[in-house]
């Protein structure tokens, strides 16, 4: 019993000085300084996940929208195609060589838009849209912050209610600050871990804002590229369309096959005037040559039978 007496005396003892020493070292004053001062820090922390969350969530829904209309840009190009080709088809030969190549042009630049569309919803949308669990993930280890600082601050305000109602019972006091102590320990370990945390979140949100909009101008250059120099092919197919070929095709379309016997008699009967007239000449010494021809045949005849007259008189 005598040693167990000994024993609680040095206890007390011991107590006694550890509360001497907290209450030196820790004081109200000191603990509401670590308060307040956590309550700034904590508060930044959090408008900088805010401002992230806020931000970063606009910016997703904007770049998913641009991504959804390149996409039905992409769908009303292939209709487009498809319309081309089909025109095509009716269409004279080179016209509908031209249309068609200019078809394959545009449809093999939809190919490089699909690609856009792939690009940029892998390396624009998705880490834009991962930044929601992340944020997630920083507002739980603020919570976990917050929960810690609240504690410290009900067990200050404790210690304090204590010090007002038992000024004189040390031990109670003592407990009271031992609390205190480890709430406040337990603070200060998850201000730093949030520290560390929200300065690792820093860092690695300014990496990945340059890598997204690098990657999404990497993506619409590369497009735009190539599509400058399909756009180009296309333009000249369409300028190699021979004009007057298709439309000499057109025209001998609308003809039967024997118009061009009939297309030479209609020249040949809208000739000039003079022409005319020197046929019509031509024609008339013809006519005269012709209507000549007989009338000798007729002297000559008459001719002979004068002469057969005189030899029968002679006879």
């Amino acid at each position: 019993m005598r040693c167990l007496s000994h024993l609680q005396i040095i206890h007390n003892v011991i107590i006694w000085v550890l509360c001497c020493v907290c209450c030196k070292h820790f004081s109200p004053s000191y603990f509401s300084f670590s308060l307040v001062s956590r309550d700034n820090q904590t508060r930044q922390i959090q408008d900088a996940v805010s401002n992230v969350e806020k931000h970063f969530g606009e910016l997703c829904q904007i770049f998913a929208g641009y991504v959804r209309k390149t996409a039905r840009l992409r769908d009303k190009a292939d209709l487009l195609v498809n319309e081309i080709y089909a025109y095509a088809a009716t269409e004279t030969p080179n016209l509908k060589v031209g249309l068609k190549n200019f078809a394959d042009e545009f449809s093999r630049l939809q190919d490089y838009r699909q690609a856009e569309v792939d690009r940029l919803e892998a390396k624009v949308v998705e880490p834009l849209k991962s930044y929601g669990t992340i944020v997630k993930l920083k507002r739980d280890d603020l919570k976990a912050t917050l929960t810690a600082k609240n504690r410290e601050a009900k067990q200050l305000s404790q210690l304090e209610k204590t010090r007002q109602r038992n000024p004189s019972d040390r031990h109670i006091i003592y407990q009271a600050e031992s609390e205190l102590q480890r709430a406040s320990l337990d603070a200060t370990r998850t201000t730093r871990q949030l520290e560390e945390t929200i300065d690792n979140f820093e860092k690695q949100k300014i990496k990945d804002i340059k890598n997204i909009f690098s990657e999404f101008i990497t993506i619409e250059m590369l497009f735009h590229g190539k599509a400058l120099e399909i756009y180009t092919a296309a333009y000249q197919n369409i300028q190699n369309i021979d004009e007057n070929e298709d439309l000499e095709v057109f025209r001998s379309s609308l003809y039967p096959p024997d118009y061009q016997s009939r297309l030479d008699i209609v020249r040949a009967n809208s000739k000039s005037p003079l022409q005319r007239t020197g046929s019509l000449k031509s024609s008339l010494k013809t006519v005269q040559i012709s209507n000549s021809m007989p009338r000798k045949e007729e002297e000559e005849e008459e001719e002979e039978d004068d002469e057969d007259d005189d030899d029968e008189e002679e006879l």
